[in-house]
């Protein structure tokens, strides 16, 4: 149990160094993974020859359809940066609102293009950035404080995190997919009270149904107290009249959205479809348009590979550091300081959002899903049932630990896009009521998981002649643990 803790202890060096050095993720994950990996091989707690399905396990990752959509979102992120439909989204709702609410409209103009961009970009810093160099320049010059447009970019780019179907939602659902599994073997090992009831595996489309009510809840909150906290502009003419291509782009986008987001929702289209789908809308759309030219094209398709390739060396660097903490017991280690919250499974549940909450301080939502979530979901799992309810919970904590400053994820990008830079206490002044709600909304979820049920076509547990039997559960561990091109998993049929 000795090199459980020294994997624990590489994991926190790997976090500090990440947070202090501005070194690439990927980097400090492969260098302190190789530096791990001599020490267990010299002191001879790892076996050379496990090491050896290392290639077959990350082929067998990167083989796999759900990835696809690493690529799309890239694309469709690269499209809506260069075809300035971000641009027209915003002037365009900006426009629309400041005939009803002048003062909130900007505002809520950048909250509505983050609700937009959220399905389509993917992550946090993708739609971040865009929101910078949108809506921020607009505020800007509109004099509004520094303090104030850092917590709304903030604010507006981290609702990829909950809004489906948004990538961070599609590899979180196949990463719980994966952990619940793995918690469902471990309680029937552990004898738990429920290791035989017969739990259907969760699978994305739970959680992106799962997550539907809560963030639009948690959406309506925010807009209320932009409306009730927006500062007062002078009064100034009536708006000017909406463009063709504002016009255009306020018609066309949300309804695509919409019906794309709806479709997913019921499970006629898998959010990958839907990444497709919009990807060559845009590609259609640049163009009849005639703004997509042969360079812009060349540009897109540079940063859409540039951001694939950070993913993908992110994601073979999880992989490695992830089997490198199994082979030393980390996750055994785990699994034991679990066991000591065995029959409390509230605590079980604050414990672990508590710890992907100080996470989220130093991790963008792609490193936690690939390295946090695999070590400590699957104890959790084994105490509780429900892992779409858990699975919400864990975003929102995601969301509220990058919005916290003076480190969160999010606060600290904004930050540096914003001139002058704000104070830290001044953000979180601004960012007060807002971090409330989101607590509310978070204790709703956890007094009400009715909340979380609301959409979710697909029963909680099996038919009795769908069962799975323990050598099934075996097998599907064997599956996951060395993948393959000849063995990897079936998905569930309702994926």
């Amino acid at each position: 149990m000795a090199m459980g803790w020294f994997g624990l202890a590489l994991l926190l060096l790997a976090l500090a160094l990440m947070m202090t050095t501005g070194w690439p993720t990927y980097a400090v994950l492969l260098g302190v993974c190789s530096a791990g990996t001599v020490v267990g091989l010299a002191s001879g707690a790892i076996d050379a020859a496990v090491l050896g399905t290392l290639p077959e396990r990350i082929v067998g990752l990167l083989d796999r359809d759900l990835l696809q959509a690493l690529v799309l979102y890239a694309l469709v992120g690269a499209l809506l940066n260069r075809l300035m439909l971000a641009d027209s989204l915003y002037s365009g709702l900006d426009k629309a609102l400041r005939r009803h609410a002048p003062s909130a409209a900007p505002e809520l103009a950048g909250l509505g293009l983050g609700l937009m961009l959220a399905p389509m970009n993917g992550s946090v810093g993708a739609s971040l950035i865009t929101l910078s160099r949108t809506a921020d320049a607009r505020w800007a010059s509109e004099g509004r404080a520094p303090a104030r447009r850092t917590a709304m970019v903030a604010l507006a780019s981290t609702l990829g995190v909950i809004v489906p179907p948004s990538l961070v939602l599609l590899l979180l659902g196949d990463a719980m997919l994966q952990a619940h599994t793995e918690g469902v073997n471990l309680a029937q090992s552990m004898g738990l009270p429920h290791a035989g009831a017969a739990v259907r595996i969760v699978n994305t489309q739970d959680i992106l149904q799962a997550a539907l009510l809560p963030g639009a809840v948690l959406l309506a909150v925010w807009a209320m107290l932009i409306l009730l906290t927006a500062p007062r502009a002078p009064r100034s003419a009536s708006p000017a009249p909406l463009s063709t291509s504002e016009r255009m782009a306020l018609c066309v986008v949300p309804l695509v959205i919409l019906v794309l987001l709806s479709l997913v929702a019921i499970g006629k289209v898998r959010a990958v479809e839907a990444a497709a789908t919009a990807g060559m809308l845009l590609l259609c759309w640049g163009f009849v348009s005639r703004r997509l030219t042969g360079a812009l094209l060349r540009t897109v398709l540079d940063e859409a590979m540039s951001l694939t390739g950070a993913l993908f060396a992110l994601l073979v660097a999880a992989t490695s550091f992830s089997l490198l903490l199994r082979l030393l017991g980390t996750d055994r280690l785990a699994v034991q300081l679990m066991q000591s919250l065995q029959g409390r499974p509230v605590l079980a549940t604050l414990a672990v959002l508590g710890v992907l909450l100080a996470c989220a301080f130093v991790l963008d939502a792609f490193e936690l899903i690939f390295l946090v979530v695999p070590i400590v979901m699957p104890p959790l799992l084994a105490q509780i049932d429900d892992a779409a309810w858990i699975s919400t919970l864990a975003l929102f904590a995601l969301q509220a630990g990058f919005l916290l400053p003076p480190f969160g994820y999010a606060v600290v990008l904004a930050r540096g896009h914003t001139s002058p830079r704000p104070g830290s206490w001044n953000v979180l002044a601004v960012l007060a009521p807002y971090l409330i709600a989101l607590l509310l909304v978070m204790g709703m979820v956890v007094a009400w998981p009715a909340a979380t049920r609301w959409l979710r076509t697909a029963p909680a547990t099996l038919a009795p002649d769908e069962s799975l039997r323990p050598e099934q559960i075996d097998q599907l561990m064997r599956e996951m643990s060395t993948p393959s091109d000849d063995t990897s998993p079936e998905p569930p049929p309702d994926q």
